[in-house]
C-alpha cells in the first residue's frame, strides 16, 4: 500500500499562496506572490530530484492541475522534475473538467474518501500532492495524509491561504528530517506517529 505526502513551500507563519510568482494565485486580492523566489537553492532542487525517486503518482487538485498543466509540459526533458513530471500518472480531483491534455492525466473517478484510498492501495510508493490547498484540506478532515514534506521559509506575510487552517482533529506526526538550506529555509519531513 502506497502513502499520500503533501508537499508545500510556506512562510513560517503557514501561508502557502503564491510561492512561484507574482501572479500565480491572487485570488482573495493577495498581492504577496512570488515570495519564494529569493529562497530557491541547490539544496532545494537536489530534495525535489531526490523527492520524486519515490513519486509514483501526483494528486492534484483542479485548479493547482490547471496552472501545472500550463507550465511543465512545455519544459525540457533534461529538467528531471519536468521529465518527472510529464511520465507519471497524474489524478486530478474536479467535476468541471473531462479533457486533461497533460500526458498521464486523468479525472480521479468516485467520491473523493474512497477514491483517494483506491489510489493509495493501487500504488506501491508516494502518491505526492503539490500545491491543492483546498484538496488539501479535504484530505486532512478524511484522514488520508499520511505524511508532509515542507519546506518552511523564514518569511512572514501576514496574510494569504494557509496550509492549516482548522483541522478536524489532532494528528500527532514524527520528525523524519530536518535540513536547512543555505537561504534559510527548513526542508521539514514528517510521518503519522503511530
Amino acid at each position: 500500500m502506497g502513502t499520500l505526502t503533501v508537499i508545500e513551500f510556506v512562510t513560517l507563519d503557514g501561508v502557502m499562496q503564491g510561492f512561484g510568482s507574482p501572479d500565480e494565485d491572487r485570488r482573495g486580492g493577495f498581492d504577496l506572490g512570488g515570495w519564494g523566489a529569493p529562497y530557491l537553492d541547490h539544496a532545494q532542487a537536489d530534495a525535489a530530484n531526490e523527492g520524486v525517486r519515490s513519486t509514483d503518482a501526483y494528486l492534484f487538485g483542479r485548479w493547482t492541475y490547471e496552472k501545472m498543466a500550463e507550465f511543465w509540459p512545455h519544459q525540457p526533458d533534461d529538467n528531471a522534475l519536468a521529465a518527472h513530471l510529464n511520465t507519471t500518472p497524474k489524478h486530478v480531483v474536479t467535476r468541471t473538467l473531462t479533457d486533461l491534455s497533460w500526458s498521464g492525466a486523468r479525472v480521479l473517478a468516485g467520491e473523493l474518501g474512497p477514491a483517494v484510498q483506491r489510489l493509495k492501495d493501487d500504488v506501491g510508493g508516494t502518491v505526492a500532492v503539490l500545491g491543492s490547498g483546498d484538496l488539501v484540506q479535504q484530505l486532512m478532515a478524511m484522514d488520508l495524509v499520511d505524511g508532509y514534506r515542507l519546506f518552511l521559509h523564514p518569511l512572514v506575510l501576514g496574510r494569504g491561504t494557509r496550509l492549516f487552517r482548522s483541522p478536524a482533529q489532532t494528528q500527532r506526526l514524527r520528525l523524519v528530517d530536518a535540513t536547512p538550506t543555505s537561504t534559510g529555509v527548513l526542508m521539514l519531513s514528517y510521518e503519522r506517529a503511530q
